[in-house]
Protein backbone atom coordinates (compact mmCIF):
# COMPACT_ATOMS: atom_id res chain seq x y z
CA UNK A 1 0.00 0.00 0.00
CA UNK A 2 1.33 3.42 -0.95
CA UNK A 3 1.55 5.94 1.88
CA UNK A 4 -0.61 9.05 1.86
CA UNK A 5 2.02 11.78 1.67
CA UNK A 6 2.40 15.53 2.17
CA UNK A 7 5.35 17.08 0.31
CA UNK A 8 7.15 19.99 1.97
CA UNK A 9 8.84 22.37 -0.46
CA UNK A 10 12.07 23.58 1.08
CA UNK A 11 12.81 27.32 0.84
CA UNK A 12 15.65 27.19 3.39
CA UNK A 13 13.66 27.84 6.55
CA UNK A 14 15.06 26.56 9.83
CA UNK A 15 11.65 25.02 10.57
CA UNK A 16 11.35 23.12 7.29
CA UNK A 17 11.95 19.71 8.81
CA UNK A 18 9.87 20.68 11.82
CA UNK A 19 6.90 20.93 9.44
CA UNK A 20 7.63 17.38 8.29
CA UNK A 21 7.89 16.25 11.91
CA UNK A 22 4.52 17.81 12.80
CA UNK A 23 2.84 16.08 9.86
CA UNK A 24 4.37 12.75 10.89
CA UNK A 25 3.05 13.24 14.42
CA UNK A 26 -0.37 12.75 12.86
CA UNK A 27 0.85 9.40 11.46
CA UNK A 28 0.87 10.79 7.94
CA UNK A 29 4.08 10.46 5.94
CA UNK A 30 5.84 13.64 4.85
CA UNK A 31 8.95 14.21 2.79
CA UNK A 32 11.01 17.26 1.88
CA UNK A 33 11.63 18.15 -1.74
CA UNK A 34 13.46 21.04 -3.39
CA UNK A 35 11.45 24.23 -3.72
CA UNK A 36 12.01 24.24 -7.49
CA UNK A 37 10.49 20.78 -8.01
CA UNK A 38 8.78 20.54 -11.41
CA UNK A 39 5.26 19.22 -12.09
CA UNK A 40 6.95 16.33 -13.95
CA UNK A 41 8.96 15.44 -10.86
CA UNK A 42 5.78 15.56 -8.79
CA UNK A 43 4.25 13.10 -11.23
CA UNK A 44 7.24 10.75 -10.77
CA UNK A 45 6.88 10.92 -6.98
CA UNK A 46 3.21 10.02 -7.29
CA UNK A 47 4.33 6.55 -8.41
CA UNK A 48 5.94 6.00 -4.99
CA UNK A 49 3.44 7.82 -2.80
CA UNK A 50 -0.21 8.79 -2.79
CA UNK A 51 0.37 12.54 -2.91
CA UNK A 52 -2.32 14.40 -1.00
CA UNK A 53 -0.96 17.93 -0.62
CA UNK A 54 1.99 20.33 -0.39
CA UNK A 55 3.29 22.72 2.24
CA UNK A 56 5.59 25.59 1.25
CA UNK A 57 8.10 26.26 4.03
CA UNK A 58 9.36 29.55 5.38
CA UNK A 59 12.80 30.84 4.51
CA UNK A 60 15.36 33.59 5.20
CA UNK A 61 14.84 35.37 1.84
CA UNK A 62 12.65 38.22 0.68
CA UNK A 63 10.58 37.58 -2.46
CA UNK A 64 12.32 40.64 -3.95
CA UNK A 65 15.88 39.46 -3.32
CA UNK A 66 18.04 38.60 -6.29
CA UNK A 67 18.15 34.81 -6.64
CA UNK A 68 15.42 34.40 -4.02
CA UNK A 69 14.08 30.82 -4.17
CA UNK A 70 10.83 30.45 -6.12
CA UNK A 71 8.54 27.59 -7.06
CA UNK A 72 7.02 26.73 -10.44
CA UNK A 73 3.57 28.45 -10.56
CA UNK A 74 2.28 25.38 -12.40
CA UNK A 75 2.41 23.65 -8.99
CA UNK A 76 -0.71 25.65 -8.06
CA UNK A 77 -2.54 24.19 -11.07
CA UNK A 78 -1.96 20.52 -10.24
CA UNK A 79 -5.13 20.29 -8.18
CA UNK A 80 -3.24 19.31 -5.01
CA UNK A 81 -4.03 21.28 -1.83
CA UNK A 82 -1.27 23.81 -1.03
CA UNK A 83 -0.45 25.56 2.26
CA UNK A 84 2.12 28.36 2.29
CA UNK A 85 3.78 29.28 5.60
CA UNK A 86 5.55 32.60 6.20
CA UNK A 87 7.80 32.99 3.11
CA UNK A 88 5.65 30.37 1.35
CA UNK A 89 2.56 32.47 2.16
CA UNK A 90 4.21 35.57 0.72
CA UNK A 91 5.43 33.71 -2.36
CA UNK A 92 1.96 32.38 -3.24
CA UNK A 93 0.62 35.94 -3.07
CA UNK A 94 3.56 37.35 -5.04
CA UNK A 95 3.43 34.77 -7.86
CA UNK A 96 -0.37 35.15 -8.04
CA UNK A 97 0.08 38.88 -8.77
CA UNK A 98 -0.71 40.08 -5.26
CA UNK A 99 1.29 42.85 -3.55
CA UNK A 100 3.99 42.04 -1.01
CA UNK A 101 5.65 44.95 0.81
CA UNK A 102 9.27 44.54 1.87
CA UNK A 103 10.69 46.15 5.00
CA UNK A 104 7.38 47.33 6.47
CA UNK A 105 6.30 46.69 10.03
CA UNK A 106 8.07 43.53 11.04
CA UNK A 107 6.76 40.97 13.51
CA UNK A 108 8.96 38.59 15.52
CA UNK A 109 7.79 36.41 18.36
CA UNK A 110 4.38 35.90 19.94
CA UNK A 111 1.57 37.79 18.15
CA UNK A 112 -2.20 37.69 18.51
CA UNK A 113 -4.11 37.21 15.27
CA UNK A 114 -7.76 38.05 14.61
CA UNK A 115 -9.51 35.41 12.51
CA UNK A 116 -12.38 36.73 10.38
CA UNK A 117 -13.32 33.44 8.71
CA UNK A 118 -13.12 30.15 10.61
CA UNK A 119 -12.85 27.93 7.53
CA UNK A 120 -10.45 25.37 6.05
CA UNK A 121 -7.12 25.44 7.86
CA UNK A 122 -8.65 27.75 10.51
CA UNK A 123 -11.72 25.64 11.17
CA UNK A 124 -12.83 25.26 14.83
CA UNK A 125 -10.35 27.84 16.16
CA UNK A 126 -11.09 30.94 18.25
CA UNK A 127 -11.56 34.40 16.81
CA UNK A 128 -8.34 35.45 18.57
CA UNK A 129 -5.34 33.11 18.45
CA UNK A 130 -1.79 33.27 19.85
CA UNK A 131 0.71 32.58 17.04
CA UNK A 132 4.44 32.79 16.36
CA UNK A 133 5.51 35.33 13.74
CA UNK A 134 8.93 35.81 12.18
CA UNK A 135 8.77 37.99 9.06
CA UNK A 136 9.97 41.20 7.48
CA UNK A 137 7.88 41.19 4.28
CA UNK A 138 4.09 41.49 4.48
CA UNK A 139 1.24 40.67 2.06
CA UNK A 140 -0.84 43.84 1.54
CA UNK A 141 -3.05 42.99 -1.42
CA UNK A 142 -4.55 39.84 -2.96
CA UNK A 143 -5.95 39.17 -6.45
CA UNK A 144 -9.74 38.92 -6.81
CA UNK A 145 -9.78 35.12 -6.70
CA UNK A 146 -8.33 35.09 -3.14
CA UNK A 147 -9.94 36.15 0.16
CA UNK A 148 -8.52 37.30 3.51
CA UNK A 149 -9.06 34.96 6.47
CA UNK A 150 -7.10 36.63 9.29
CA UNK A 151 -5.17 39.76 10.25
CA UNK A 152 -2.99 41.30 12.96
CA UNK A 153 -2.40 44.90 13.96
CA UNK A 154 0.64 45.14 11.67
CA UNK A 155 -0.31 42.55 9.06
CA UNK A 156 -3.58 43.16 7.16
CA UNK A 157 -3.41 39.77 5.40
CA UNK A 158 -2.10 37.28 7.96
CA UNK A 159 -4.00 34.38 6.35
CA UNK A 160 -5.79 33.84 3.04
CA UNK A 161 -7.30 31.22 0.78
CA UNK A 162 -8.20 30.85 -2.87
CA UNK A 163 -11.95 31.16 -3.38
CA UNK A 164 -12.23 28.01 -5.52
CA UNK A 165 -9.00 26.01 -5.13
CA UNK A 166 -7.64 24.39 -1.92
CA UNK A 167 -4.80 26.92 -1.64
CA UNK A 168 -4.07 28.57 1.73
CA UNK A 169 -1.46 30.91 3.18
CA UNK A 170 -0.53 31.61 6.81
CA UNK A 171 1.93 34.35 7.70
CA UNK A 172 2.68 32.65 11.02
CA UNK A 173 4.37 29.34 11.88
CA UNK A 174 1.86 26.70 13.03
CA UNK A 175 4.65 24.13 13.28
CA UNK A 176 6.34 25.74 16.32
CA UNK A 177 5.05 25.10 19.83
CA UNK A 178 4.67 28.83 20.48
CA UNK A 179 1.64 28.89 18.14
CA UNK A 180 -0.91 27.72 20.68
CA UNK A 181 -3.18 25.75 18.35
CA UNK A 182 -0.70 25.16 15.52
CA UNK A 183 -1.22 21.40 15.59
CA UNK A 184 -4.96 21.88 15.12
CA UNK A 185 -4.28 24.13 12.10
CA UNK A 186 -2.03 21.50 10.53
CA UNK A 187 -4.52 18.76 11.39
CA UNK A 188 -7.21 20.74 9.56
CA UNK A 189 -5.00 20.93 6.49
CA UNK A 190 -3.86 17.29 6.62
CA UNK A 191 -7.24 15.66 7.17
CA UNK A 192 -10.00 18.14 6.26
CA UNK A 193 -8.35 19.81 3.27
CA UNK A 194 -6.02 17.03 1.99
CA UNK A 195 -8.21 14.06 3.08
CA UNK A 196 -5.18 12.05 4.25
CA UNK A 197 -5.30 8.64 5.92
CA UNK A 198 -3.12 8.09 9.01
CA UNK A 199 -1.20 5.11 7.60
CA UNK A 200 2.46 5.71 8.58
CA UNK A 201 4.58 4.77 11.65
CA UNK A 202 8.25 5.59 12.44
CA UNK A 203 9.06 1.89 12.87
CA UNK A 204 8.74 1.52 9.11
CA UNK A 205 12.21 3.12 8.85
CA UNK A 206 13.94 0.18 10.55
CA UNK A 207 13.98 -2.18 7.60
CA UNK A 208 14.79 0.67 5.22
CA UNK A 209 17.79 1.69 7.35
CA UNK A 210 19.13 -1.86 7.53
CA UNK A 211 18.72 -2.35 3.79
CA UNK A 212 20.42 0.98 3.02
CA UNK A 213 23.46 -0.04 5.06
CA UNK A 214 23.57 -3.47 3.41
CA UNK A 215 23.27 -2.05 -0.10
CA UNK A 216 25.93 0.61 0.49
CA UNK A 217 28.52 -1.41 2.39
CA UNK A 218 27.85 -4.81 0.84
CA UNK A 219 30.31 -7.42 2.07
CA UNK A 220 32.96 -4.84 3.00
CA UNK A 221 33.85 -3.76 6.54
CA UNK A 222 32.75 -0.55 8.27
CA UNK A 223 33.43 1.41 11.44
CA UNK A 224 30.71 3.28 13.26
CA UNK A 225 31.16 6.34 15.46
CA UNK A 226 29.68 5.35 18.84
CA UNK A 227 29.21 8.01 21.51
CA UNK A 228 26.67 6.21 23.67
CA UNK A 229 23.93 8.72 22.89
CA UNK A 230 20.58 7.62 21.51
CA UNK A 231 21.41 8.50 17.89
CA UNK A 232 24.73 6.70 17.55
CA UNK A 233 23.44 3.82 19.69
CA UNK A 234 20.43 3.26 17.43
CA UNK A 235 22.59 3.54 14.32
CA UNK A 236 25.00 1.01 15.86
CA UNK A 237 22.24 -1.55 16.43
CA UNK A 238 20.93 -1.07 12.87
CA UNK A 239 24.46 -1.39 11.47
CA UNK A 240 25.13 -4.45 13.59
CA UNK A 241 21.99 -6.14 12.23
CA UNK A 242 23.07 -5.25 8.70
CA UNK A 243 26.78 -6.10 8.87
CA UNK A 244 27.34 -8.44 11.82
CA UNK A 245 31.05 -9.11 12.37
CA UNK A 246 32.01 -6.73 9.57
CA UNK A 247 31.20 -3.80 11.90
CA UNK A 248 33.56 -2.23 14.44
CA UNK A 249 32.10 0.35 16.83
CA UNK A 250 34.63 3.01 17.83
CA UNK A 251 34.17 4.96 21.05
CA UNK A 252 36.55 7.91 21.23
CA UNK A 253 37.19 9.24 24.74
CA UNK A 254 38.24 12.78 23.93
CA UNK A 255 38.28 13.75 27.60
CA UNK A 256 35.12 15.85 27.37
CA UNK A 257 32.62 13.18 28.40
CA UNK A 258 30.22 13.27 31.32
CA UNK A 259 31.06 11.51 34.57
CA UNK A 260 31.18 7.73 34.05
CA UNK A 261 30.34 7.90 30.34
CA UNK A 262 33.18 5.75 28.91
CA UNK A 263 32.47 2.91 31.35
CA UNK A 264 28.72 3.12 30.65
CA UNK A 265 29.16 2.83 26.87
CA UNK A 266 31.56 -0.08 27.03
CA UNK A 267 29.36 -2.07 29.41
CA UNK A 268 26.12 -1.53 27.47
CA UNK A 269 27.39 -2.39 24.00
CA UNK A 270 29.61 -5.28 24.92
CA UNK A 271 26.46 -6.64 26.57
CA UNK A 272 24.65 -6.28 23.24
CA UNK A 273 27.34 -8.31 21.47
CA UNK A 274 28.80 -5.37 19.53
CA UNK A 275 32.54 -5.27 18.85
CA UNK A 276 33.60 -2.03 20.59
CA UNK A 277 37.03 -0.40 20.49
CA UNK A 278 37.73 2.40 22.99
CA UNK A 279 40.32 5.01 22.00
CA UNK A 280 41.77 7.19 24.75
CA UNK A 281 42.56 10.46 22.98
CA UNK A 282 42.27 12.95 25.84
CA UNK A 283 45.71 14.50 25.49
CA UNK A 284 45.38 14.61 21.71
CA UNK A 285 42.18 16.68 21.81
CA UNK A 286 43.34 19.02 24.59
CA UNK A 287 46.47 19.77 22.60
CA UNK A 288 44.50 20.45 19.40
CA UNK A 289 42.11 22.81 21.22
CA UNK A 290 44.81 24.79 23.03
CA UNK A 291 44.19 28.52 22.61
CA UNK A 292 40.96 28.03 20.63
CA UNK A 293 37.98 30.12 21.81
CA UNK A 294 35.71 30.25 18.76
CA UNK A 295 32.98 27.57 19.09
CA UNK A 296 32.82 26.94 15.34
CA UNK A 297 36.56 26.28 15.29
CA UNK A 298 36.18 23.94 18.27
CA UNK A 299 33.59 21.93 16.39
CA UNK A 300 35.71 21.79 13.23
CA UNK A 301 38.75 20.62 15.17
CA UNK A 302 36.80 17.96 17.06
CA UNK A 303 35.11 16.78 13.85
CA UNK A 304 38.43 16.56 12.03
CA UNK A 305 40.16 14.67 14.83
CA UNK A 306 37.27 12.23 15.18
CA UNK A 307 37.49 11.35 11.50
CA UNK A 308 41.27 11.01 11.60
CA UNK A 309 40.93 8.54 14.48
CA UNK A 310 38.23 6.60 12.61
CA UNK A 311 40.54 6.50 9.58
CA UNK A 312 43.33 5.09 11.74
CA UNK A 313 41.04 2.37 13.12
CA UNK A 314 39.74 1.65 9.60
CA UNK A 315 43.29 1.20 8.35
CA UNK A 316 43.95 -1.34 11.10
CA UNK A 317 40.65 -3.22 10.60
CA UNK A 318 40.36 -3.00 6.81
CA UNK A 319 37.16 -0.95 6.94
CA UNK A 320 36.09 1.00 3.83
CA UNK A 321 33.02 2.80 5.20
CA UNK A 322 32.17 5.14 8.08
CA UNK A 323 28.68 5.02 9.62
CA UNK A 324 27.34 7.88 11.74
CA UNK A 325 24.22 8.50 13.81
CA UNK A 326 23.61 11.93 12.29
CA UNK A 327 19.97 13.04 12.61
CA UNK A 328 18.16 15.88 10.89
CA UNK A 329 18.54 18.63 13.53
CA UNK A 330 22.33 18.15 13.21
CA UNK A 331 22.11 18.76 9.48
CA UNK A 332 19.62 21.63 9.50
CA UNK A 333 21.59 23.70 12.06
CA UNK A 334 24.77 23.14 10.07
CA UNK A 335 23.18 24.88 7.06
CA UNK A 336 23.48 21.93 4.69
CA UNK A 337 20.59 22.93 2.42
CA UNK A 338 20.80 25.22 -0.57
CA UNK A 339 18.85 28.20 0.81
CA UNK A 340 19.33 27.73 4.57
CA UNK A 341 21.47 29.76 6.95
CA UNK A 342 24.05 28.00 9.13
CA UNK A 343 23.15 28.28 12.82
CA UNK A 344 26.12 26.29 14.08
CA UNK A 345 28.30 23.53 12.68
CA UNK A 346 27.83 20.06 14.09
CA UNK A 347 31.08 18.16 14.42
CA UNK A 348 29.68 15.23 12.42
CA UNK A 349 28.28 17.37 9.57
CA UNK A 350 29.88 20.71 8.70
CA UNK A 351 32.70 19.90 11.13
CA UNK A 352 33.91 17.05 8.94
CA UNK A 353 37.14 17.62 6.99
CA UNK A 354 36.79 18.15 3.24
CA UNK A 355 38.64 14.95 2.39
CA UNK A 356 38.06 11.68 4.20
CA UNK A 357 39.68 8.30 3.53
CA UNK A 358 36.42 6.38 3.30
CA UNK A 359 34.61 5.11 0.25
CA UNK A 360 31.42 6.64 1.69
CA UNK A 361 29.86 7.98 4.90
CA UNK A 362 26.55 6.26 5.70
CA UNK A 363 23.93 8.08 7.80
CA UNK A 364 20.82 5.88 8.10
CA UNK A 365 19.04 8.23 10.55
CA UNK A 366 19.73 11.45 8.64
CA UNK A 367 16.06 12.35 8.03
CA UNK A 368 14.73 11.48 11.48
CA UNK A 369 14.11 13.47 14.64
CA UNK A 370 15.32 12.41 18.04
CA UNK A 371 11.90 11.39 19.34
CA UNK A 372 11.44 9.22 16.22
CA UNK A 373 14.86 7.69 16.85
CA UNK A 374 13.75 6.91 20.43
CA UNK A 375 10.71 5.07 19.09
CA UNK A 376 12.92 3.04 16.77
CA UNK A 377 15.37 2.34 19.61
CA UNK A 378 12.56 0.98 21.78
CA UNK A 379 11.38 -1.24 18.94
CA UNK A 380 14.94 -2.53 18.50
CA UNK A 381 15.07 -3.41 22.21
CA UNK A 382 17.78 -1.01 23.39
CA UNK A 383 17.99 -0.64 27.21
CA UNK A 384 15.83 2.11 28.71
CA UNK A 385 18.89 3.93 30.08
CA UNK A 386 20.04 4.36 26.46
CA UNK A 387 16.60 5.13 25.00
CA UNK A 388 15.94 7.93 27.51
CA UNK A 389 19.52 9.23 27.52
CA UNK A 390 19.78 12.99 27.21
CA UNK A 391 21.23 14.56 24.07
CA UNK A 392 24.93 15.33 24.40
CA UNK A 393 26.98 17.25 21.81
CA UNK A 394 29.70 15.30 19.99
CA UNK A 395 32.42 17.75 21.13
CA UNK A 396 31.06 17.16 24.64
CA UNK A 397 32.05 19.52 27.43
CA UNK A 398 34.40 21.36 25.04
CA UNK A 399 31.38 23.32 23.78
CA UNK A 400 29.97 23.75 27.29
CA UNK A 401 33.02 25.80 28.18
CA UNK A 402 32.81 29.34 26.84
CA UNK A 403 36.32 30.31 25.85
CA UNK A 404 39.52 28.26 25.85
CA UNK A 405 39.31 24.61 26.85
CA UNK A 406 41.80 23.69 29.57
CA UNK A 407 41.83 20.74 31.97
CA UNK A 408 40.84 22.83 35.01
CA UNK A 409 37.70 24.06 33.24
CA UNK A 410 36.80 20.60 31.95
CA UNK A 411 37.00 19.21 35.49
CA UNK A 412 34.88 22.08 36.82
CA UNK A 413 32.06 21.80 34.28
CA UNK A 414 32.02 17.99 34.58
CA UNK A 415 31.58 18.23 38.36
CA UNK A 416 28.94 20.97 38.03
CA UNK A 417 27.08 18.84 35.50
CA UNK A 418 27.18 15.84 37.86
CA UNK A 419 25.72 17.90 40.71
CA UNK A 420 22.97 19.21 38.43
CA UNK A 421 22.15 15.70 37.22
CA UNK A 422 22.00 14.31 40.75
CA UNK A 423 19.57 17.01 41.86
CA UNK A 424 17.42 16.82 38.73
CA UNK A 425 17.12 13.05 39.12
CA UNK A 426 15.44 13.66 42.48
CA UNK A 427 13.02 16.14 40.89
CA UNK A 428 9.53 15.44 39.60
CA UNK A 429 10.61 17.31 36.47
CA UNK A 430 13.08 14.68 35.26
CA UNK A 431 10.62 12.82 33.01
CA UNK A 432 9.46 16.05 31.37
CA UNK A 433 12.83 17.55 30.62
CA UNK A 434 14.42 17.13 27.22
CA UNK A 435 17.84 18.19 28.41
CA UNK A 436 19.64 19.84 31.30
CA UNK A 437 23.29 20.72 31.68
CA UNK A 438 25.83 23.14 33.13
CA UNK A 439 27.86 25.68 31.16
CA UNK A 440 31.10 27.22 32.41
CA UNK A 441 30.96 30.80 31.18
CA UNK A 442 33.93 33.07 30.51
CA UNK A 443 32.64 35.55 33.10
CA UNK A 444 34.27 35.91 36.50
CA UNK A 445 32.79 37.92 39.35
CA UNK A 446 33.41 38.96 42.93
CA UNK A 447 32.04 37.02 45.88
CA UNK A 448 32.62 36.39 49.56
CA UNK A 449 33.90 33.21 51.19
CA UNK A 450 34.07 33.37 54.97
CA UNK A 451 35.08 36.94 55.69
CA UNK A 452 37.31 37.26 52.64
CA UNK A 453 36.85 38.50 49.11
CA UNK A 454 36.70 35.80 46.46
CA UNK A 455 36.87 36.07 42.68
CA UNK A 456 35.74 33.14 40.57
CA UNK A 457 33.82 31.53 37.74
CA UNK A 458 30.14 31.82 36.81
CA UNK A 459 28.26 28.61 35.97
CA UNK A 460 25.06 28.80 33.92
CA UNK A 461 22.37 26.14 34.27
CA UNK A 462 20.20 25.25 31.26
CA UNK A 463 17.09 23.04 31.39
CA UNK A 464 14.59 22.80 28.52
CA UNK A 465 11.45 20.99 27.47
CA UNK A 466 11.12 19.92 23.83
CA UNK A 467 9.78 17.23 21.52
CA UNK A 468 12.35 17.21 18.74
CA UNK A 469 15.03 19.83 19.57
CA UNK A 470 14.07 22.15 16.70
CA UNK A 471 12.17 24.30 19.20
CA UNK A 472 12.38 24.30 23.01
CA UNK A 473 11.07 26.15 26.02
CA UNK A 474 13.07 26.78 29.19
CA UNK A 475 11.88 24.60 32.06
CA UNK A 476 10.21 26.29 35.01
CA UNK A 477 12.34 24.61 37.64
CA UNK A 478 11.11 25.26 41.21
CA UNK A 479 13.14 27.80 43.16
CA UNK A 480 13.95 25.34 45.95
CA UNK A 481 15.52 22.96 43.41
CA UNK A 482 17.53 25.78 41.86
CA UNK A 483 18.64 26.84 45.32
CA UNK A 484 19.90 23.34 46.15
CA UNK A 485 21.77 23.16 42.83
CA UNK A 486 23.35 26.59 43.30
CA UNK A 487 24.32 25.92 46.91
CA UNK A 488 25.93 22.58 46.10
CA UNK A 489 27.88 23.93 43.11
CA UNK A 490 29.28 26.93 44.99
CA UNK A 491 30.04 24.86 48.11
CA UNK A 492 31.59 21.86 46.36
CA UNK A 493 33.45 23.85 43.70
CA UNK A 494 35.29 26.68 45.52
CA UNK A 495 36.42 28.31 42.27
CA UNK A 496 32.77 28.92 41.27
CA UNK A 497 31.32 32.06 42.83
CA UNK A 498 28.05 32.52 40.99
CA UNK A 499 25.32 30.31 39.43
CA UNK A 500 22.75 31.70 36.96
CA UNK A 501 19.72 30.08 35.30
CA UNK A 502 19.04 30.46 31.55
CA UNK A 503 15.40 31.45 30.89
CA UNK A 504 15.60 31.73 27.10
CA UNK A 505 13.45 29.74 24.67
CA UNK A 506 14.62 28.25 21.37
CA UNK A 507 14.20 30.32 19.28
CA UNK A 508 15.75 32.86 19.71
CA UNK A 509 18.49 30.90 21.49
CA UNK A 510 19.74 27.44 20.61
CA UNK A 511 19.61 24.73 23.27
CA UNK A 512 23.38 24.52 23.63
CA UNK A 513 25.29 27.71 24.32
CA UNK A 514 28.01 27.09 21.74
Amino acid sequence: MKLDTILVLDFGGQYCHLIVRRVREHNVYSEIVSCDISPKEVEVLSKRFTLKGMILSGGPSSVYMENAPKFDPEILRLGLPVLGLCYGHQLIAYLSKGRVVSGGKQEYGITYVTIDRLVGVLKNLSRREKVWMSHGDTVYHLPEDFEVLARTENCPIAAFRHKKKPIYGLQWHPEVVHTEHGMKMLKNFIFDVCKCRANWRPESFIERGIQEIKQTVGHEKAVIALSGGIDSSTATVLASKALGNNLTAVFVDHGFMREGEPEFVKEIFEGLGVNVITINAQERFLKKLKGVVDPEEKRRIVGREFVRIFEEVARDTGAEYLIQGTIYPDRIESGIRKHSDKIKSHHNVAGLPTRVKFRAIVEPLRDLYKDEVREIAETLGLPREVVRRQPFPGPGLAVRIVGEVIREKVDLVRKADKILSEEMEKSELKERLWQYFAVLTDTKSTGVRGDSRAYGYTVAIRAVESKEAMTAGFAKVPYDALERISTRITNELPSVIRVVYDITHKPPATIEWE
